[in-house]
């Protein structure tokens, strides 16, 4: 599987232990939502930036979104 997926398992997967929608993760992010699908399904390629974002708004460090062990 592609790092890019597994970037996307890994978001969709702490979003979710979060208790946020995909629409909601979307809105705190100023993303739109197709754009958080995307990212999530391995379909987008993401900056660092707004990755940290992503991390920050799900209260994690980003080693775990990277993580794919």
């Amino acid at each position: 599987m592609s790092r890019i997926k597994l970037l996307g398992e890994n978001i969709k997967r702490y979003r979710e232990l979060k208790g946020l929608t995909q629409a909601e993760l979307a809105e705190k992010l100023d993303f739109s939502y197709e754009y958080v699908c995307r990212v999530e399904r391995g379909q987008k390629y993401i900056s660092l930036r707004k990755l940290f974002q992503i991390a920050d708004i799900l209260g994690i460090g980003i080693n775990k979104l990277i993580d794919f062990e």
